[in-house]
């Protein structure tokens, strides 16, 4: 175990203690030189600790501006401390790189500092000691990883969102083209993120300091224009909030403040981009916040901005009434000021203010006489629906890139608000149908759904829903889901419960096809052991399944890869290497992750022959349409009757078994002919691919083709109503090692069903 002494810690003058530390830096010593325990041990002692536990495991390590890292937690500490944040998270703080970056384990830290601050370093700490296929699975992995931690206590996110603020704020030091990476996730999660937990003062700097990496000439374009107008609009404010504090006053209503707030200015540049209009025809760039004591003062300031000011219509928003998903109240309005442009006025109290500023936090900076600062967010927290949702949607997604988008697409979601009939909030995201309402109530209900009424009236189940629909699900014990459904529906968790709803039902044939694939490239002495292994089941935890059977429906439905299933089972293998004797082979029966190749074709060996086919030099021959073979396939050639020579077929094709065996011919592939540039290079087949029938389906499978420089001489679609559909393609391939390849890339897609290779006739 590593052990720190309490010794004053020297930094360079670019890097000093915030006054917070050193007092309590300061306090601690004292009280430990006096032999009594500190005065408030959770607040000092732990704090005090874990700074001098970080700053000597860090010491000699330098970031990229040049600075010690240590600056680094101190920094990320003072924030949470701002923040609110108890002891274990500004001990997070300082100790959230301590397991990525030093030999430090979590036991350790556990053993020092407890388990609660264990948790929160794990829930944040990347995934970097794991081998993964590609930069988007890790990615994947690490936000899979720190949801699940969020959703047992949402202090890991704020550290993590504390931690991400504090590098965007020093991005500046490395090369551009990480900055663009690390902007564009920080627009595209982080951001959000900070949203979607209320943290109003995160999300408007994160967004900034992306949009100034990744539009620079935008970001300068909007920064000169606010400053040029900030003289004008600064004395436009405070004359509407001169007005507003004299008419409130008046009125009786007891004002805690009245201030002008200038716009953030990514929130500036979207509004132009969404509206299409310049910086000058943008009149609400800033806004009047009123805050009073309790909601009944809200209603009356509302009435009272309204009669001082003329309003706009339809320029009105009460979030009182309908807070949005993470709990910001206030109300909106957009009335014409004293110069006759128009400007925002929000209205709230003084508790809706803090929510809207330190979101989740407020819990910790404000919280009530006797309440617990270790707020946690459970799955049972109606006010994070959100959270629980993505928990449960993520649990579905195995394939990396498909977890991303989804995420993305829900953190970003803009929220439509409608009604049970018993008069309970459902938020959506926009656009959202009927279907979608009926799997936000619960999986069962839109598995069953037959109908829907929406304010009494029965509509289609593709209506998109508006602010304030009343909806009712009609259901039907025999109901069950539609492929058409995922052509209309818009969020994640219903698309997944159709898909998964329609894996279950064919969930026999997936584990066969998995089976099948597995046990091809791996062979079949020991294969059933080994799938009854310790290894097999560590494998399936290692590609989010819980079963091994779970893992071979996968993989036979496409949700994984053959490559991703071998890897992970050769990496088990050598997890479980320890083990001797008997329990060596039974970890690896018959050896067969050892001698396994990635690709399920050998290849001959190598000769001087200048013919493509060994054993027919010289002689007349062509490819069988049949069966169309590939190089590294079986092959044997039959002797034709007309004048084509001798057809070379696969073996097992079964127009072979009626020729005679006279006129059967021994033949093989020419590996060495690949490198003298004598063989065809491409070879023609034909696939048939069964689809959930949704819009722009064959322009997906395409895309991916594409990518892999696969020609497709044909392609060929047939549609069943309400059913699948089929897809006949004709591609031209290298071998069959390509063949492979293709197919594993194709099976990869979550909307394919079925995939398999064609012969003539069928």
């Amino acid at each position: 175990m590593i052990m720190t002494s309490a010794v004053t810690p020297v930094l360079p003058a670019d890097c000093t203690l915030p006054n917070w530390l050193e007092t309590c830096l300061l306090s601690h010593r004292v009280e430990g030189e006096r032999g009594t325990p500190p005065t408030d041990k959770s607040n000092s002692e732990l704090v005090c600790r874990a700074f001098e536990f970080a700053y000597a495991l860090h010491q000699g390590q330098m970031r990229a501006s040049g600075e010690p890292y240590i600056c680094h937690p101190i920094a990320v500490a003072s924030l949470l401390r701002d923040l609110g944040g108890d002891s274990a998270m500004i001990a997070a703080g300082f100790l959230h790189d301590i397991v990525e970056d030093t030999d430090v384990t979590p036991e350790e830290i556990e053993a020092q500092f407890g388990g609660e601050v264990r948790r929160l370093v794990e829930g944040v700490t990347k995934l970097s000691k794991f081998n993964f296929q590609s930069k988007t699975e890790r990615q994947a992995e690490n936000f899979r990883r720190m949801f699940l931690a969020m959703a047992q206590d949402a202090r890991v996110i704020v550290v993590k969102l504390a931690d991400r603020l504090h590098n965007m704020r020093t991005l500046e030091h490395l090369k551009p083209e990480k900055q663009r990476r690390i902007a564009q996730e920080t627009s595209e999660i982080f951001a959000p993120l900070a949203n979607r937990l209320g943290i109003g003062r995160f999300k408007w700097e994160l967004e900034d300091l992306s949009f100034k990496y990744l539009e620079p000439d935008a970001y300068r374009h909007m920064q000169d224009c606010v400053s040029e107008k900030r003289t004008d609009r600064e004395s436009r404010l405070q004359l509407v909030a001169a007005t507003l504090r004299e008419r409130l006053e008046e009125a009786g209503v007891k004002v805690v403040e009245v201030s002008g707030r200038p716009k953030h200015l990514y929130g500036i540049y979207r509004k132009m981009e969404r509206q299409q209009k310049a910086f000058h025809e943008i009149f609400d760039v800033a806004a009047v916040r009123v805050i009073v004591h309790n909601k009944d003062e809200c209603y009356r300031t509302l009435a009272i901005v309204h009669d001082a000011f003329r309003p706009i219509p339809g320029r009105f928003k009460d979030y009182i009434g309908l807070p949005k998903p993470n709990r910001y109240q206030s109300l909106h309005t957009v009335v014409l000021g004293n110069h006759g442009r128009p400007i925002e006025v929000q209205i709230r109290t003084l508790e809706m203010h803090h929510v809207a500023e330190y979101g989740i936090a407020a819990h910790w900076k404000y919280k009530e006489s006797g309440g617990s600062s270790n707020t946690q967010v459970t799955t049972d927290d109606e006010k994070f629906t959100w959270l629980r949702q993505l928990l449960e949607w993520q649990s579905d997604l195995k394939d990396a890139r498909e977890f991303m988008e989804d995420i993305k697409g829900n953190l970003f979601a803009e929220d439509v608000y409608v009604f049970t009939p018993d008069g309970d909030v459902v938020s959506l995201a926009r656009g959202a149908t009927p279907v979608d309402f009926a799997y936000r109530i619960h999986t069962e209900v839109g598995n069953h759904c037959a109908g829907s009424r929406v304010n009494g009236r029965i509509v289609p189940l593709d209506t998109p829903l508006q602010n304030g629909d009343i909806v009712s699900i009609i259901t039907q014990k025999n109901g069950h889901p539609s492929l058409d459904w995922l052509n209309y529906v818009v969020t994640a968790g219903a698309r997944n419960r159709i898909r998964q709803w329609y894996k279950r039902s064919h969930r026999d044939e997936n584990m066969a096809r998995g089976r099948d694939m597995l046990e091809k490239e791996l062979g079949k002495n020991g294969f059933e052991s080994l799938l009854k292994s310790a290894p097999a089941q560590t494998a399936a935890e290692r590609c989010n399944y819980s079963s091994v059977e779970d893992l071979l429906a996968g993989l036979g439905y496409g949700e994984v890869t053959l490559n991703l299933v071998v890897n992970r089972l050769r990496e088990a293998v050598k997890l479980h290497q320890p083990l001797t004797g008997s329990e060596v082979a039974q970890s690896d029966p018959e050896g067969l992750l050892a001698e396994a190749v990635t690709s399920p074709s050998r290849s001959h060996s190598s000769t001087s022959s200048d013919s493509p086919i060994l054993g027919i030099e010289g002689l007349l021959h062509h490819m069988a349409g049949c069966c169309h073979p590939l190089p590294g396939e079986p092959i044997i050639g039959a002797v034709s009757l007309g004048s084509r020579g001798i057809a070379i077929h696969r073996q097992g094709c079964p127009n072979v078994e009626p020729v005679p065996g006279d006129r059967l011919v021994p033949v093989s592939w020419n590996a060495g002919d690949s490198k003298n540039g004598h063989r065809p290079p491409t070879y023609p087949v034909q696939v048939r691919i069964e689809v959930i029938d949704r819009v722009g389906v064959l322009k997906d499978i395409l895309s991916h083709l594409s990518d892999l420089q696969i020609n497709v001489h044909k392609a060929q679609v047939k549609t069943f109503p309400g059913q699948t559909a089929e897809i006949e393609l004709g591609l031209d391939v290298r071998d069959h090692a390509h063949l492979e390849q293709t197919f594993n890339q194709i099976r990869k897609m979550t909307d394919v069903l079925k995939l398999r290779r064609l012969s003539q006739g069928e």
